[in-house]
C-alpha cells in the first residue's frame, strides 16, 4: 500500500514536531526549508506545566531537552546604576525547563531525520489544490504532488499567503520592534537575566551559560518593511536607536557588529479566520504566532501533537475533517496563550517615565513574598489549561 505523502514547509519547531507524529503514523513526510541549513541562535524558549511535559515525554525528547537546558535564574528589573527594582521568579522566565531555540531545533531534527526527507535551501512558490491532491511548485526542485500540505513556516508564512489568507489581513502589529543576537555572558553569573529600560527602549540580557549569553532589544516602532531586511542596515539602525542608553547596553552593542544570528521583527500576533483551506493547513506561528511572550514554541509542540492525532484518525481519507477537529481543539488554547505577546512590548519598554516606574512597582509587589506564589500560578495557568488527546 502506498504511503500518503505530506509536505511540510518550515524546519523550525512546528514542522519537525509534526513530521515526528506523521512518520510514526505511517505517512511519508517531506520538510522544505528556505534556509540553507538548520537555523542557529534565537532566544531561549521554555516549557511549563503538565501539558507541555506530557507532549515532550511522548515524543521521547524530555531527557534531551533537559540535557541542553539553560541555567535558570530570576529576571531582575534594574535601573541605570544596576540597582535591582524588582525580582521576578525564574518560573516567569524559564518555566519548568528552558532551552535555546537552536538546541531544540537540533534535537527535533535528529529525532526525525531518519524518517523524513529534509530539503534545505528551497521554498514553495505555488500551491494548486486539486481536490484529491495538492500540486506544489518550488524555487529549485521539480514540481510534485502531495496528499496535503502544512504551512509551519512562521509568522510571515508563505504557505498561508499562497493558499489560506494574505498577510495584510492576518498580522496584527502591537507597536514595538525586537532584535536579538548572541553575546558573551555580560551578567557575570551562571544564569538568569536582567532587564533595563528607559521610555520606549528596553534591553534584556540573559546568561545562558557561564560564558555565553543573549541580548534582546525592544523599542517602539512601526512594522518591519520588506526593504528593511538587509542585515547590515538592520545593525546600523539598531545601534542608532539604542545609542546613548546606559547600563550595560554599550557593552552589548559592541557585539552587534559581528553577530551572525541577528533576528529582527515587529512584535505582532497572527489572527486567521480559519487554520485550513481544502488540503492545506497551518501550524505553529503560521496559525497563531506571537513574536515575543506568546508561548509560540510550546503552542507549536502541542499543536503538532494535536494535528498528528487528528490526522491519524483518518486524515489521509478526509483531511478537511481532521483539520477542522484540530482547529476546534487547539484554537481556544492558543488564543489564551497568545495574549502574552500583546503585553510583552509594554513590559520590556514602557512608553513613558511613569510607565517605567509603574512597571517596577507593580512587579515588585506581585513578586513579593506575600504574593509570589499567586503570581507563579497565574503564569502557569494558561499553559496548563488544555486536555491532551490520549495519544497521537
Amino acid at each position: 500500500m502506498t504511503k500518503a505523502r505530506v509536505l511540510i514547509s518550515g524546519a523550525g519547531i512546528a514542522g519537525p514536531a509534526l513530521a515526528y507524529w506523521l512518520s510514526r503514523g505511517g505517512y511519508e513526510t517531506t520538510v522544505v526549508e528556505r534556509a540553507p541549513a538548520l537555523r542557529e541562535g534565537g532566544q531561549a524558549v521554555d516549557f511549563r506545566g503538565p501539558v507541555h511535559r506530557a507532549v515532550l515525554e511522548r515524543m521521547g525528547i524530555w531527557d534531551a531537552v533537559h540535557r541542553h537546558r539553560t541555567t535558570p535564574g530570576p529576571l531582575l528589573l534594574v535601573d541605570g546604576d544596576d540597582e535591582v527594582r524588582a525580582t521576578l521568579p525564574e518560573s516567569m522566565l524559564s518555566g519548568d525547563v528552558e532551552i535555546l531555540r537552536g538546541d531544540l531545533c537540533r534535537i527535533l531534527y535528529e529525532q526525525t531525520r531518519a524518517a523524513t526527507d529534509y530539503r534545505f535551501g528551497d521554498r514553495i512558490v505555488g500551491i494548486e489544490d486539486r481536490g484529491d491532491r495538492v500540486a506544489v511548485t518550488f524555487v529549485n526542485a521539480p514540481a510534485e504532488t502531495f496528499d496535503f500540505v502544512v504551512g509551519a513556516d512562521g509568522l510571515h508564512s508563505g504557505v498561508r499567503a499562497l493558499a489560506v489568507a494574505p498577510e495584510a489581513g492576518v498580522i496584527r502589529h502591537h507597536g514595538y520592534r525586537i532584535a536579538s543576537f548572541g553575546t558573551p555572558n555580560l551578567l557575570g553569573k551562571m544564569g538568569g537575566a536582567a532587564s533595563f529600560c528607559d521610555p520606549g527602549r528596553g534591553v534584556c540580557l540573559t546568561a545562558t551559560s557561564a560564558t555565553k549569553g543573549r541580548a534582546l532589544f525592544v523599542s517602539t516602532g512601526a512594522p518591519v518593511g520588506g526593504d528593511e531586511r538587509d542585515p547590515q542596515e538592520q545593525k546600523q539602525a539598531l545601534a542608532a536607536r539604542f545609542a546613548g542608553m546606559g547600563w550595560k547596553v554599550p557593552q552589548a552593542l559592541e557585539y552587534l557588529r559581528d553577530a551572525s544570528d541577528l533576528y529582527v521583527d515587529a512584535i505582532a500576533t497572527v489572527h486567521v479566520d480559519r487554520y485550513w483551506k481544502g488540503r492545506v493547513v497551518l501550524l505553529g506561528d503560521a496559525a497563531q504566532g506571537g513574536t515575543l511572550g506568546g508561548q509560540g514554541t510550546s503552542i507549536a509542540i502541542v499543536g503538532a501533537y494535536v494535528l498528528g492525532h487528528e490526522v491519524a484518525l483518518g486524515g489521509h481519507r478526509d483531511p478537511a475533517a481532521a483539520f477542522a477537529r484540530y482547529e476546534e481543539r487547539i484554537r481556544p488554547y492558543a488564543a489564551r496563550c497568545q495574549q502574552g505577546a500583546v503585553r510583552s512590548g509594554e513590559f520590556f519598554a514602557p512608553r513613558s517615565p511613569f510607565g517605567v516606574w509603574a512597571r517596577n512597582v507593580l512587579y515588585g509587589t506581585l513578586t513579593s513574598r506575600a504574593l509570589g506564589g499567586t503570581f507563579e500560578r497565574l503564569v502557569r495557568a494558561a499553559a496548563s489549561d488544555f486536555d491532551l488527546p490520549a495519544d497521537a
